[in-house]
């Protein structure tokens, strides 16, 4: 073993991240016309990335450990499509790795690295294998080697993509999957060393000109903690205070209390929501949950026992969705699809107790089940391929049975169909 005392800070991981969003701009295109990811595998990772890169944007946290949490969670949230997820829970397993130090050694880098590679493959169905899965056990390997030999870090990517290159000649050159992970870690090595070769920077803290076409990491902030308190103070105008938390947040409720106002509102920056609000009066029962983790959904005066949630890609399927008794529309298509942060927010609402979630494309599967793997047991899942099985699934439902009983027989209908 080398005598290796590299440190990696903050600032590193921000150039890793930058670097490899700027990659991901240069390839975006050629990722969509490839195969095995999806529709539009290029965009939703590209887009994913844009969640993952903006938290780092004016934030006073510069410990490797916070900065690669607040990447992890954002790119958890804004995760759109089977690439996105994948590419999310990447970051989710660095985020783990790195959490609660200031710096790492390049041997602490490494070995969180190999918890993102093994996030993401947990994803993935593993039969039959793809080649992003072949290729990912490969670059763990690779890194895994490089880190027992305590290099640098810029040393473990290389090792990691020469093995990767390797796996590479035994699987599909055009798989989109395959280019997704090369991708990243040639943009990570390129934003370590300082070597962008496109506008990311200036892109992802929204100072650059946005190009025709290409997507804008603005629409895709997320805000994916859930703060909830309490004010003292019986003289506060419930509209007016509401109206103000939309600046911090995309959801925002203020319900008059006996002695003052109950607050609930989705930000992502819960420091400023409670500097403003301790001027507002005693503030008491403050909780803050982080919505890109694993957290119980809460029942707050539910006004029905179970609802349905379902993806409108247009107006007129919306109509239509609503007409057949869907209660919470997402906006999104294959080509679009919606994140998961947009249906962990649908979802966390207090419209009902229990949650049935309908997907009509595959396109939209990994997103729906990341969304209940963070909410838990009050949501279940029907999976269709398209909108077919979806309507039949629909007509299956029973407001009188409890969500696990209607999914149960959903299901069977999306079967039947299927084999009909």
């Amino acid at each position: 073993m080398t005598g290796n005392k590299e440190v990696i800070t903050g600032s590193d991981f921000k150039r890793m991240v930058s670097g490899a969003y700027s990659e991901f701009l240069l390839e975006y295109d050629n990722i969509n016309a490839m195969k095995g990811a999806g529709t539009l595998p290029g965009t939703h990772v590209l887009r994913t990335m844009g969640a993952a890169v903006l938290p780092l944007h004016d934030v006073k946290d510069d410990s490797i450990g916070g900065l690669a949490r607040r990447t992890a969670a954002g790119a958890v949230f804004g995760a759109r499509g089977s690439a996105g997820v994948v590419l999310a829970q990447m970051f989710r397993g660095l985020g783990k790795g790195l959490s609660g130090k200031y710096d790492a050694t390049s041997s602490e880098f490494g070995k969180a690295f190999q918890y993102g590679i093994l996030y993401a493959q947990r994803v993935i169905p593993e039969k039959p294998e793809r080649p992003i899965i072949t290729l990912a056990k490969a670059v763990a390997k690779g890194a895994y080697h490089a880190v027992r030999a305590n290099v640098p870090i810029s040393e473990i990517l290389e090792a990691a993509i020469a093995a990767g290159d390797k796996a590479l000649a035994r699987v599909d050159h055009e798989d989109a999957g395959a280019r997704i992970m090369f991708t990243f870690l040639k943009g990570c090595l390129k934003g370590l060393d300082g070597n962008f070769v496109s506008p990311a920077v200036s892109l992802s803290l929204g100072l650059g000109v946005r190009q025709s076409g290409m997507p804008d990491p603005r629409d895709d902030m997320v805000r994916p903690y859930c703060v909830r308190f309490f004010i003292g103070n019986i003289k506060i105008r419930a509209a007016e205070l509401e109206e103000q938390l939309r600046e911090f947040s995309t959801f925002a409720l203020v319900e008059p209390r006996e002695k003052g106002v109950s607050v609930h509102l989705h930000t992502d920056h819960p420091g400023r929501v409670m500097e403003q609000a301790v001027g507002w009066g005693p503030l008491r029962d403050i909780h803050i949950t982080n919505m890109s983790e694993s957290h119980a959904l809460g029942v707050h005066g539910a006004l029905m026992p179970v609802a349905l949630l379902a993806v409108a890609e247009n107006k007129v399927q919306a109509r239509e969705l609503q007409d057949s008794g869907i209660h919470i529309l997402v906006s999104g298509s294959e080509m679009e699809g919606p994140s998961v942060g947009e249906l962990v927010n649908a979802a966390h609402s207090d419209l009902a107790s229990a949650y049935v979630m309908l997907a009509w494309s595959r396109d939209f599967w990994l997103a729906f089940r990341q969304a209940k793997r963070l909410l838990g047991s009050r949501i279940e899942l029907v999976l269709c391929e398209n909108k077919v099985q979806q309507a039949a699934a629909v007509r299956a439902f029973d407001p009188a049975k409890d969500a696990a009983a209607n999914a149960k027989a959903m299901v069977q209908a999306v079967r039947e169909t299927a084999d009909s």
